[in-house]
């Protein structure tokens, strides 16, 4: 096994990949409205179709160098687990969202639209909390689980966990506390209104312990390296 990289180099991964993930989804957001001639199913589909797709390509290239968590809700969990330092997580969140907004302001650019804009989206209720929560659950259970019994098909798995997750859930999966912040800064198709922000990161972090807490009954302990560990190879 290769040496855990160096905390610079696995804080610039997570930046990229942030940085990219968070532009793709703000951007095909932006893309997907004004092709899909106001009809919102049909956006919401190239939506998660790009979200999807990005994120089986960023976990493959940069999770052996950090991990490829780009969202502070796998961050903690790792962190819980005790997997990485908390010294290390901290600068892992930093980086997915200073990065992040750098992504949607990137989006915004790319698109013709201010670049400093607040949403006014509204997305808020007991219903997208507990979505929040199912989501954020079940995207770390599905890390933590492939990771386990099939490290190699991680970046499948996560992406087509979420492709599924904005489809079954009312608030469409953000499940993500980092590019929560961040689409509260975009007033596009997958904005959040501020003021709804901080419930929904609530959520998502509660689902993120739920899960790390039911992963070491249902998966078992110990875990061996994990492919979205920061210091395992892709298979």
């Amino acid at each position: 096994m290769p040496d855990t990289p160096p905390l610079a180099r696995r804080t610039a991964a997570e930046g990229i990949g942030s940085f990219f993930l968070f532009a793709c989804v703000i951007g095909s957001g932006v893309m997907a409205q004004a092709l899909s001639g106001g009809n919102d199913g049909v956006a919401l589909l190239a939506n998660t179709i790009a979200t999807g797709a990005i994120l089986f390509v960023l976990i493959t290239m940069l999770g052996p160098v950090s991990g490829a968590h780009f969202n502070p809700a796998v961050t903690l969990a790792f962190a819980l687990r005790r997997e990485m330092a908390w010294l290390d997580a901290g600068a892992y969140v930093v980086a997915q969202l200073a990065f992040g907004i750098f992504g949607a302001w990137a989006a915004h650019l790319m698109f013709d639209l201010p670049i400093l804009q607040f949403s006014t989206k509204a997305r808020t209720g007991l219903g997208q909390w507990t979505a929040e929560f199912v989501a954020t659950f079940g995207l770390v259970l599905t890390i933590l689980g492939t990771a386990r019994y099939k490290p190699q098909a991680v970046a499948a798995s996560v992406g087509l966990y979420i492709t599924a997750a904005y489809w079954f859930t009312s608030s469409t999966s953000f499940a993500n506390p980092a590019i929560t912040v961040v689409r509260g800064l975009s007033n596009t198709f997958a904005g959040i209104a501020p003021h709804d922000v901080p419930m929904f990161v609530v959520a998502q972090f509660a689902g993120a312990i739920a899960a790390t807490a039911i992963a070491s009954t249902l998966f078992g302990e110990p875990f061996g390296p994990s492919a979205i560990s920061p210091s395992a190879p892709e298979s």
